[in-house]
């Protein structure tokens, strides 16, 4: 069985994809959150195979739950379903460690498709999604400075765009602050910034970061 715990602070959606995926013989869902907080509360609840996790809730941002998540339960795939329809927020997901990234708009059989996927070690994003990363991809000339970014580069742009001091993202991701330290003058160099606020305005620009709902 693949067990499932879903996460999104509106009860109404969290009941229509628990009836959605309870329809399948060997889906079960066995935790709802309705809070990063109560995320983190049922961690430790069931050896969890997926987690279908909307990117805007209460508590921590998505992403920084996402980030824990990955850094606490490593085996365990994460499936953003979201509202929100731009590439670069896809991205983002992605390379801070996300297994899919799914539209709420998406039909019920594409959520099944994408669970099954990911279960299976692979990664999920929509055609539709696919088609405007590509397009988007082809239509500009050469990469966009947090496109040269590493994984890990890129996990602590994302903090430290967020506000986070290096300690704090230290703490985050079991890391030295001298390390991170090491991160943020790279970051800066790579994408010919100076300042954590430079990042910021750069972050919200590329729509890299989100605005809770």
């Amino acid at each position: 069985m693949i067990k499932i715990l879903i996460a999104d602070d509106h009860s109404v959606v969290r009941r229509g994809i628990k009836q959605i995926l309870s329809e399948e013989s060997d889906f079960e869902v066995l935790g709802e959150a309705s809070s990063t907080d109560e995320v983190f509360e049922q961690l430790d609840d069931q050896d969890w195979d997926i987690l279908v996790l909307d990117i805007t809730m209460p508590g921590k941002s998505g992403l920084d739950c996402l980030l824990e998540v990955r850094k606490k339960k490593p085996e365990m795939k994460v499936l953003i379903l979201s509202m929100h329809p731009e590439e670069e927020i896809a991205i983002t997901a992605l390379k801070t460690g996300a297994s899919g990234y799914l539209n709420k708009d998406s039909a019920p059989e594409e959520l099944i498709k994408a669970i099954r996927k990911v279960h299976e070690g692979g990664r999920y994003i929509s055609s539709t999604l696919a088609e405007s990363i590509l397009f988007s991809s082809e239509k500009g000339s050469g990469q966009e400075p947090h496109e040269t970014l590493s994984e890990r580069e890129f996990q602590v742009f994302c903090q430290l765009s967020s506000g986070k001091t290096l300690t704090e993202i230290a703490e985050e991701l079991s890391l030295s602050i001298k390390t991170i330290s090491t991160y943020r003058s790279r970051i800066l160099e790579k994408m010919n910034l100076k300042t954590n606020v430079d990042l910021t305005h750069y972050a919200i620009k590329h729509k890299l970061v989100l605005n809770k709902a």
